[in-house]
C-alpha cells in the first residue's frame, strides 16, 4: 500500500519538476507601448525574457532596467525596431543587477535631468555586473547649459560591457564616457569598452571635455583593468585629451584616432598598455598622439602620422614629474617600455616635456627603442626640456641627421619610406635587414569606421562645430523692401546663401541667425548699405554662424543708447560652437553712444573661428571684437581661433581685440590669434577703453602679429598666464604708438 502511495504522489511531482523546466526556458517577449507597461514588465522579468519598447519618441522617460539574468539567459531591453525608439526630451537609463542587455535605442533631441545618460547602476551600491549595452545610439543630447557638467555613459560594477554604440556631438561640460573606481565595487573591473565610434565631438574651451577617461585622481593607484579596444574616435575635440587614462592595468589597442585634437594620455595609475593603435592628423591643427606620465607602462607597435600638435599635445610627448608627486599632480615616468612606434610627419616629439620649478623630476628607468622617426620636409621634431640621461635609446631610426640624432643614438642607415598595402608606411634603405625590426609591425590593422557603432545610423562628414554637415543650398536672391533681409533669413535653409540686390537695407527687427547662413553682396562693394534700428542688428543664436559678404553695414541709425552691438551671441549660454566671418565689407559710424562694439559675445558662448579679411573699419566707440566674458579664470574662454587679414581699423575709441583666458588649467590648445597685414590708426584713445591697449591679450596661446601698420594707438598688450605660450611680434611698423608690452605673470 505504501508503496502505490509513493506512485501517487511521484506522478505529480514529476510533473510538477517538469513544468518548471519547460517554462524556464521559456523565453517572455513582452512589447510595450507606455512607460506604466514597461514598469509592469521589468518588475515581471525573469532570465531570458526581452522587453520590446515600440517604435516611436518615448519623451521624458527615466528608464530604470533593474533584474538579474544569468549567463546563457540574460534579461533584454530592446528596441521593436533599431534606429527607430527616440528617448527624447528628459530622459536617461540606468542599469542594475547581473546580465542585462541594452540595444537598439537612440537619445535625440533633449538630455538627462540627472548626472549620466546611461549609468550602469542604479544608485551608490546598486551597481551592473556581467551587462552590455550595445547599438545605441546618443546624438547631441546636451544639456542646455554649456558649463553644466554631465556624462553620456557612466560605466559602475564590473565585467560590463560598451560596444557597437554611436557617440557623437557632446557640446556640455563633462566627459563623454566615464569608468568609475569611487567604491571597491567598481575596482579590479574588467569592464570592455569596444567597437564604438566616437564621433566629433566640438572644442569646449575649457578643461571637462575629455571623450574617454577611466578613473580619477583620487583612486589612480588603484587598478581598473579596463580594455578599450577597436574603437574610432573621429575629431573629438573637445579638450587636450582626448583619453585620460586615471587608473592602473588598463589596455588601448586597435584603436583609430582620427584627425583628433588631443591625446591619449596616461595621466595618473601605472601599468597600462597601449599597443597597435592608429593616430592620423592629417594635418589638421593640435592633433595630437600618446602622453606618458607614472610609471611600468608598455607603449609599443603604434603608427603616428601627420600629427601637429605641440607641448602636452604633442605627438608623442614624455613627461617630466613632481618629486614625491601629491597623487593628483604628475608623477615620475618610471619603468617604461617604448619600442617599435612609428612617427611620420609628427612636428612635435616632446622629452621632458612640463619642466620647471615643480615638474623637476625627469624620466628613469625608461626605454626607448627600435622606433622610427620620420619627417619629409627633414625638420627636426624632437625637442628635450630637460636631463634624459634616465631614457636609454637604442636602435632607432630617423631620416634627420643633427647633433640630436646621435643623442638619441639613431641606428647609421640613410631610410626612406614606403607606403604597404594596409596603407602605412615602413622605412626603405640600402640594407632592409637593419631596418627589419624598425617600426611598427607588418600586420598592424587600419580599423574603418565602419567596423564600429551602427549600421542604421549613418556616420556623415562634419563641419568644423562637430555638427553635421549639409550641402549648399541654392542662393536666395533678395531686393531691398520692409523687413525683406529678415524675411529671408526666416526662410532660409542651413548653408544658404542670401545675395541682395543693389540698394538699402533698414532691419527694424533683431535678425537671429540659428542656422549657418552667408549674407553677400556680388556687386562692388557700396552698392548695398544696411543699417539697423535696435541695438544688434544680428544675433547670433543656438546653431548659427554667419559670413558677411562684401557688404556696406552703418550703425547710424541704432538707438542712442550705450552698449549696442553690429553682431552679438545670445545672452544665453549656448552649447552649440559658431563661426563669423567678415570680408571685403566696409564697418562704419558705430558711434551714436559710447562703448559700440562690432561684436560682443556672452558668457558660456564658444565661437570655434572668427575670421576678418580685406575689411574696413572706421568711427566705433567700443572695441572691434571683444572675448572677454569668461572673466571667472577657470581656464574658460570665448574663441578658439581668431584671424584678422589685409584690414583696416581708424577711430577705433576700444580695442580692436581684446581676448581674455585666465586661470592656470593647461587642458585646452587655444586661444590662438593671428594678425597679418593690416593697418590700425588712432585705436584704443576713449576713457572706457580699460584695456589701455589697442590689442589685449591675456592668456592667448599662440600669437602671431606680423607686418602690420599702427599709427597715434594704444600699444599692443600681451599676458602670459599659463603654459608655454608662443608669441611673435615681428615686421610690424609703430608711429606715434609703443612698442609692444609683453608680461609674464598671472595677473591682468
Amino acid at each position: 500500500m505504501s508503496k502505490f502511495f509513493f506512485c501517487l504522489k511521484a506522478i505529480p511531482l514529476v510533473s510538477t519538476l517538469g513544468l518548471l523546466l519547460f517554462t524556464g526556458v521559456q523565453a517572455a517577449e513582452t512589447l510595450v507601448h507606455t512607460q506604466a507597461e514597461y514598469r509592469e514588465a521589468v518588475a515581471q522579468a525573469q532570465p531570458g525574457d526581452e522587453i520590446i519598447l515600440a517604435n516611436g519618441v518615448w519623451r521624458d522617460f527615466e528608464v530604470l532596467f533593474s533584474g538579474n539574468g544569468e549567463p546563457e539567459s540574460p534579461i533584454t531591453l530592446k528596441a521593436e525596431t533599431k534606429g527607430q525608439v527616440f528617448l527624447s526630451g528628459q530622459s536617461n537609463l540606468r542599469l542594475s543587477g547581473t546580465h542585462l542587455v541594452v540595444s537598439g535605442l537612440v537619445f535625440k533631441d533633449g538630455y538627462s535631468p540627472t548626472q549620466a545618460v546611461i549609468s550602469f547602476r542604479r544608485t551608490k551600491g546598486e551597481y551592473a555586473y556581467y551587462s552590455r549595452v550595445t547599438e545605441t545610439v546618443i546624438d547631441r543630447f546636451n544639456n542646455p547649459e554649456r558649463h553644466e557638467t554631465d556624462f553620456w555613459v557612466l560605466m559602475f560594477g564590473q565585467h560590463n560591457r560598451f560596444d557597437h554604440n554611436h557617440l557623437e556631438g557632446k557640446g556640455n561640460a563633462g566627459v563623454t564616457m566615464a569608468v568609475r573606481l569611487d567604491d571597491e565595487e567598481n575596482q579590479q573591473n574588467h569592464h570592455r569598452i569596444d567597437h564604438n565610434y566616437f564621433g566629433p565631438r566640438p572644442t569646449l574651451g575649457s578643461n571637462g571635455g575629455e571623450t574617454l577617461r577611466i578613473g580619477t585622481s583620487h583612486y589612480s593607484l588603484t587598478d581598473s583593468n579596463t580594455v578599450v579596444e577597436n574603437n574610432v574616435f573621429d575629431r573629438c575635440n573637445g579638450e587636450v585629451e582626448i583619453i585620460s587614462s586615471k587608473s592602473g592595468g588598463n589596455i588601448f589597442r586597435g584603436n583609430l584616432f582620427l584627425e583628433s585634437r588631443g591625446t591619449l594620455t596616461l595621466r595618473h595609475g601605472n601599468n597600462t598598455l597601449i599597443e597597435n593603435n592608429v593616430f592620423l592628423g592629417n594635418g589638421v591643427l593640435n592633433t595630437g598622439g600618446i602622453r606618458v606620465i607614472n610609471k611600468g607602462h608598455v607603449v609599443r607597435n603604434n603608427y603616428l602620422h601627420g600629427l601637429t600638435g605641440y607641448r602636452f599635445g604633442g605627438g608623442f610627448v614624455i613627461m617630466n614629474g613632481v618629486p614625491n608627486s601629491p597623487i593628483n599632480r604628475y608623477h615620475q615616468v618610471e619603468d617604461v617600455l617604448i619600442e617599435n612606434n612609428t612617427l611620420i610627419d609628427v612636428a612635435h616629439v616632446e622629452f621632458a616635456a612640463g619642466s620647471d620649478e615643480e615638474r623637476s623630476a625627469p624620466p628613469i628607468r625608461t626605454t626607448f627603442r627600435s622606433n622610427l622617426i620620420f619627417a619629409r620636409n627633414l625638420k627636426n621634431s624632437v625637442r628635450v626640456h630637460d636631463d634624459i640621461s634616465g631614457i636609454s635609446f637604442s636602435n632607432n631610426a630617423s631620416n634627420v641627421e643633427d647633433g640630436l640624432a646621435i643623442e638619441l643614438e639613431y641606428i647609421d642607415a640613410e631610410i626612406g619610406i614606403s607606403k604597404a598595402e594596409n596603407g602605412l608606411f615602413y622605412p626603405t634603405g640600402s640594407d632592409p635587414a637593419d631596418l627589419a625590426d624598425i617600426g611598427i609591425r607588418g600586420d598592424l590593422k587600419v580599423l574603418r569606421k565602419d567596423e564600429t557603432g551602427v549600421s542604421w545610423y549613418p556616420k556623415p562628414p562634419a563641419d568644423a562645430h562637430g555638427n553635421r554637415a549639409s550641402k549648399r543650398t541654392d542662393a536666395i536672391s533678395v531686393s531691398p523692401g520692409a523687413d525683406a533681409l529678415i524675411d529671408a533669413v526666416n526662410r532660409a535653409l542651413p548653408n544658404s546663401t542670401i545675395v541682395l540686390g543693389q540698394g538699402e537695407y533698414r532691419a527694424r527687427k533683431l535678425i537671429v541667425v540659428d542656422k549657418p547662413l552667408t549674407i553677400e553682396n556680388t556687386q562692388e562693394i557700396g552698392s548695398v548699405r544696411l543699417e539697423f534700428e535696435r541695438s544688434a542688428m544680428f544675433e547670433l543664436g543656438p546653431g548659427g554662424s554667419l559670413t558677411l559678404r562684401g557688404l556696406e553695414i552703418s550703425g547710424a541709425s541704432a538707438p542712442d543708447v550705450a552698449g549696442n552691438s553690429l553682431i552679438r551671441t545670445s545672452r544665453y549660454s549656448m552649447v552649440s560652437n559658431y563661426s563669423l566671418q567678415v570680408e571685403d565689407c566696409v564697418i562704419q559710424d558705430l558711434d551714436t553712444n559710447h562703448s559700440f562694439n562690432f561684436f560682443s559675445v556672452s558668457k558660456n558662448t564658444f565661437a570655434d573661428k572668427l575670421s576678418i579679411a580685406r575689411t574696413k573699419f572706421a568711427n566705433i566707440t567700443g572695441n572691434v571684437i571683444a572675448l572677454n566674458k569668461e572673466g571667472d579664470d577657470l581656464g574658460r574662454y570665448n574663441g578658439e581661433f581668431i584671424s584678422v587679414q589685409e584690414s583696416e581699423f581708424r577711430n577705433i575709441g576700444g580695442a580692436v581685440l581684446d581676448i581674455y583666458r585666465g586661470g592656470t588649467d593647461e587642458s585646452t590648445f587655444g586661444p590662438r590669434l593671428v594678425i597679418e597685414t593690416s593697418v590700425f590708426e588712432s585705436v584704443g584713445h576713449s576713457s572706457r577703453n580699460k584695456t589701455n591697449a589697442s590689442i589685449r591679450l591675456l592668456g592667448v596661446q599662440r600669437t602671431d602679429i606680423q607686418n602690420n601698420q599702427f599709427t597715434d594707438s594704444e600699444p599692443i598688450r600681451v599676458i602670459h598666464t599659463v603654459g608655454d605660450p608662443i608669441t611673435t611680434i615681428v615686421g610690424n611698423s609703430f608711429a606715434g604708438t609703443a612698442g609692444p608690452q609683453i608680461e609674464d605673470s598671472g595677473t591682468p
